[in-house]
């Protein structure tokens, strides 16, 4: 049987690839849809502050992480560059401390900020001091450089908090 036989064996072709098409379509589509909607609903619903705090604070005490809430609340920014839609702005210095420790064969613990209050406050002066004395000049677009601000200005809310445990 050549290519030209495939047509006549009982039923047209082209009718059944298009309905069994539209079935598969409407109800992919009702799937999709469905899950696009539960994704956009996390994404409202997941904190930004609080996954970032867990990058770089996953043993850290209940205080620290407070303090770390409360600043991620008044500056309107988080200690990982992280926005609000998820995206890094840049790359912070917790992140380049996170990077550092990997660089340095340790895979398993990226805990920057420690076990107690005095490691997150002595973690955060060296994020703070680097973010304020780079090592090399590195030309930045405006958009990062208003980020470093911010993330600048939750490192010294943070520390403040910390300070007064």
């Amino acid at each position: 049987m050549g290519i030209n036989g495939i047509g006549t064996a009982c039923y047209a072709v082209t009718g059944y690839t298009a309905r069994k098409s539209e079935k598969s379509t409407e109800s992919g589509t009702v799937g999709f849809m469905e899950t696009v909607a539960e994704r956009i609903e996390q994404e409202k619903k997941t904190d930004y502050g609080e996954k970032a705090f867990d990058m770089v604070g996953p043993n850290a005490p209940q205080e620290v992480k407070d303090a770390w809430m409360d600043a991620a609340k008044e500056v309107n920014a988080n200690g990982m560059g992280i926005r609000g839609n998820g995206m890094m702005s840049h790359i912070s210095q917790m992140m380049v401390q996170r990077l550092n420790k990997q660089l340095k064969g340790e895979t398993e613990n990226f805990d920057i900020l420690g076990s107690t209050v005095e490691s997150a406050i002595q973690a955060t002066k060296e994020a703070l001091y680097d973010l304020e004395h780079p090592r090399v000049y590195t030309p930045r677009s405006i958009e990062v450089q208003q980020a470093r601000i911010k993330e600048g200005e939750f490192y010294r809310a943070f520390l403040e908090k910390l300070e007064r445990l």
